[in-house]
Parts: structure tokens; sequence; C-alpha cells
């Protein structure tokens, strides 16, 4: 692994200009590396962060790749991370007229690292540097406490995906002074929603009543607010008291609890293993906004590389084979899909929209085809659009707000379903469905959703960690609960509960009366999983 010469450097630097130019927006310094295509694929595991801490599972996944190489060559083009300054690596045998695409792919990328508001907390530290200095701790703590510094980062990686990214992420958004009062937070959070269940129309009349009360009486606006409020509801108070809205907000990371509250990690002995365990957090958070704007970031990075590349003098002659390359990268499966491909059309098609005017309540209220098809207000503000939603969004916000019909139709996609040929026993693909709403939650189920795992203190009794799944109709993997509930044991110092919903069917007679059973309809049962001592068991609530 060397720096790129001299010559690369400069065409990464004219893309500099013309991508700025362009609209993007990124810090001076970068640094570009030279690797090998078996360089890559060491580096795949530690998530192309050369400084990451060792780790066992690494030297696994490198080999299972090296197997996969030999079987299948590939040639990965780039990779590039978000660091300070920014770091990317190419591949060695590249040519310049690819370099020229590949840069201005890359860019795309720095810039959306740097620009959307889900990497605010990445912005004010190098994440290389850190990695760095965490990876010593542990080398340290390896050569002084042996394999249990794997057993503990073992323990810990089997849950660090329960953080509390988004909790995190909100206290650099709201400054102190904004932050509403707990009886604000649990009249519209709770009481309005859990137990009045109000309609949305008057949910919204009460918040611009709320906004009202703070603008015409200042400090005395929340005091005015709760006034009429608690004319309406005489109960507010009351189950307001009885409330844990006054404390604290407890944060959904059991990460953050065991550091917190364990008892066995506090001892003198074992004082140690919280540094690995910040390490994993910290870790996890860094990386959770790029599992979480995957396709935004490559359909962001495709369409910039894509209207850059067409209009550099610099690749003249080379641009059939740029279109062999951006094709291979962007095309849409009929099954399956391709986040570049799915990214990169819904850029080019809000764009299209924003530019006729159809990003707004006007259109949305539109329902005649014929004038929806003619509507073009000629705004022509697509461009200014677009860099607003790289800003704010992330994959699901981006999906559910605009992968929508007219979507749909403009690049003829569907929904397929795949069903076995009984005579020639081969599977068939077809047509399952072309509405939106189909679409859309196929795209959606794609996406990154950790469970939500929350602890319920009432319910830890005898020095007991009882763990809470808030079911969300998907089941937690079996087969991964022991193992999982071993290590969180090992961690916390004694039992651990999760309670959580698994799938019951139940078999119905058949109509004719005969002894054969159908399936019945699918019910969820809460279940109590309990480890105690490295001994699970399983009992029905």
């Amino acid at each position: 692994m060397e720096l790129i010469n001299q010559h690369t450097k400069n065409i990464m630097e004219g893309c500099k200009e013309r991508a700025r130019s362009a609209g993007l927006t990124f810090t001076n310094e970068s640094l570009e590396y030279i690797v090998t295509n078996r360089d890559l694929l060491e580096l795949s595991p530690k998530v192309m962060i050369p400084t990451m801490y060792d780790y066992w599972v690494h030297d696994v996944e490198v080999l299972r790749e090296k197997g996969k190489y030999e079987l299948y060559p590939h040639n990965p083009y780039e990779t590039v991370i978000n660091t300070r300054p920014p770091i990317s690596f190419y591949n060695d045998n590249n040519p310049d007229w690819l370099n020229v695409m590949i840069f201005y792919h890359v860019l795309a990328h720095i810039d959306f690292f740097q620009n959307n508001l889900y990497y605010r907390h990445t912005w004010d530290y190098d994440f290389a540097g850190q990695a760095l200095s965490d990876k010593r701790v542990i080398a340290k703590l390896r050569a002084e406490k042996g394999r249990w510094v794997d057993y503990v980062i073992e323990f810990a990686r089997s849950i660090d995906n329960l953080v509390d990214f988004y909790g995190g992420l909100a206290e650099l958004f709201v400054p102190q002074e904004a932050e509403c009062s707990s009886r604000v937070n649990y009249y519209f959070d709770q009481f309005l929603q859990a137990e009045k269940k109000v309609s949305i129309s008057e949910y919204i009349k009460e918040i611009n009543r709320y906004n009202d009360c703070l603008k015409n009486h200042g400090e005395l606006g929340e005091r005015t607010f709760f006034s009429d409020a608690e004319q309406r509801y005489p109960e507010l108070e009351a189950r307001f008291s009885h409330t844990d809205q006054n404390h604290p907000a407890k944060r959904r990371d059991l990460l953050s609890y065991l550091l917190d509250h364990a008892h066995f990690l506090a001892r003198d002995e074992n004082v140690w293993m919280r540094s690995i365990l910040e390490i994993v957090r910290k870790t996890s958070v860094f990386f959770q906004p790029q599992i979480r704007t995957k396709i935004m970031n490559e359909g962001w990075a495709s369409y910039w590389h894509e209207y850059l590349f067409l209009q550099d003098d610099r690749i003249r002659g080379h641009e059939v084979d740029f279109a062999r390359v951006h094709a291979a990268v962007t095309s849409m499966p009929r099954v399956g899909t391709n986040p570049y491909a799915l990214g990169m059309r819904l850029f080019n098609f809000i764009e299209e929209q924003a530019d006729k005017g159809r990003v707004s309540f006007a259109f949305q209220r539109l329902l005649d085809a014929d004038g929806r098809k003619k509507y073009d207000t000629g705004s022509a503000k697509g461009r200014d659009f677009i860099f607003s939603v790289r800003e704010n969004l992330c994959d699901y916000l981006f999906l559910k707000t605009y992968l929508d019909q007219d979507f749909l139709d403009h690049y003829n996609l569907f929904l397929a379903g795949k069903r076995l040929d009984q005579q020639r026993m081969v599977w068939q693909y077809y047509v399952k469905s072309r509405k939106a709403k189909d679409y859309q939650q196929m795209m959606l189920e794609t996406l990154y959703h950790p469970p939500v795992i929350t602890v319920d203190e009432a319910k830890g009794l005898q020095g007991s960690l009882y763990l809470v799944h808030a079911f969300e109709g998907k089941q937690l993997v079996r087969e991964y609960i022991a193992n999982t509930l071993v290590g969180i044991e090992f961690l916390w110092g004694g039992p651990v509960h999760l309670e959580t919903s698994e799938a019951q069917v139940a078999a119905e007679p058949s109509p004719a009366g005969r002894d054969e059973a159908r399936d019945g309809e699918i019910t969820w049962q809460r279940v109590v999983y309990s480890m105690n001592e490295k001994v699970l068991s399983k009992k029905q609530l």
C-alpha cells in the first residue's frame, strides 16, 4: 500500500476543482493510496480502517474472502472512509480515464460524509487516529490478560447493534435551552397518543396551540398552555405524577447501561473490561450512519460521477469504456436490488420533479392523471432541492418520501415473485405487483433495523438484568439468543432475562373432519428466556 504518484494526484486535484464548481463541498485535504485487490480483501473485515484493533474474526474473514476471490476473481475499484482527512484506496491497475470517474465517485462520497446530518457526530475528530489509539489499548490488554480480552470483545460485539445512535445524535442538534420539559414530553408523546389516542388533526392543533402560547406569553407560555389542557383533561396532572417522566430519560443503549450499572465491571479486577466495551460501542456508533444511508450514499456518488465524468474533457475516446463500467455499476436488476442504481435514479427523478415544481402540496393534491403529467411550474430548482435531500435524510426517509407510484411508472419497476414449476421443477419469476406501496415495503424490509431492547429495572429482581424486546413484527433469531445471553450474563455478573415475542402456529382441523391438520394463522406469544450460570431456560407469559 502506497500513496498515489504525483501524476495521479494531479488528476484528483483537477477533479476536486470541477466537483466544487458543480456545488459539492468538502475539505481540501485528502489521502489516496494505491492497493492491490488482496490488500482490499484484507482491509474489508476492518471496515477499511487500517488502524482498527486486531480481532480473530478479522482473520477468518480474510481467509474466506481470499478463497472466494480465487474462485471468482473480481476488481474492486475504490473504497473511501470517513476520516479526517478522508482516506481512499484505489486498485493498482486502474487507467487514468477510470481514475477520473472513480475520483468523482469518491469526492461525492466525501461530500455526503461531511454534509449529511446523520454523520454530524463524526465531523469533529479523526476516527483513524482514534482507532489507532484503541488498537494500542487492546494490544496492551491482550499482552496482560491473554485470551480473556477476545472473550470480552466477542461478548461486546454480540450486542454492539444495541446502541442509541439517534439519542446521541439528537443531543447535538437540540440546545440545552431549547429542550422541552418532561411534562410537555409526556403530554405529547404518551398522554395524547397512547392514552387518549387523539386524531392526527387534533394532535396537530395541540402542537400549534403550544407554539402560539410560547410565542404570545414567553416564559409563561407553558403554564398558560397547561392551564387550558387541564380543564379539558382533569386527570392529566394525576397521571403525570405517577409516571417517571420527571426523571431523565433512559437511553435504549444496552452497552451504556452495562458500563453504568454492572457491578461485575465495577470490580477492581474487571475495570479493564470497561475500556473494551467503550471501544466497541464507540466504533459501532461511528459506523451507524453508513449503515443507515447506504442507498443514498451510493446513489449520490453514482449521480455525480455520471454527471461530472461526461463533462470532463479528459475522457475523450473512452466514452464507450465508461458506458460499460457505468452500466455494470448502476444497472437496475429486475429481481433483487442495487443500491447504486436505485439511489441514482431516485436522485435523478427527484431533481426532475423539483425542476417542474412537483415537490409541492399543490401537485400532491392533484388527482387528475393527465394533469399530473402536464404539471410544470418551471421552477428549475431541482439541483438545490437534491442538495437539501442529501443533507437531511437517511435511507428510510428517502424511500418512504420519494419512492412513489410516479417513480415506479417512470422506470417501469415492479415487485417480482417466485414460485416453483412442479412439472419442470424450476423456479419461475413473475410480476407480483406494480404498486408503489408493495415495492416500497420490499425495499424498507431490506434496510438495517436492529431490535429495540430496553432494560426494565422494576422486573430485575435480586441482582438480575431484565431485558424487554419491543416487538415490531419480527422475532429475534433464536439460534443467536443463547450465545448472546451468555455474553451479557458474563458482563452483568448475574442472571439475565429476555422478554420477547415468538410465533406460534396453531394446527386447525381440516374442513372434511379428517385427521389431517392444516396450518392456522400465526399468533405471537410473549416468552421469557433466562440465562443463569450458562444454562438457558424459557417460559411463556
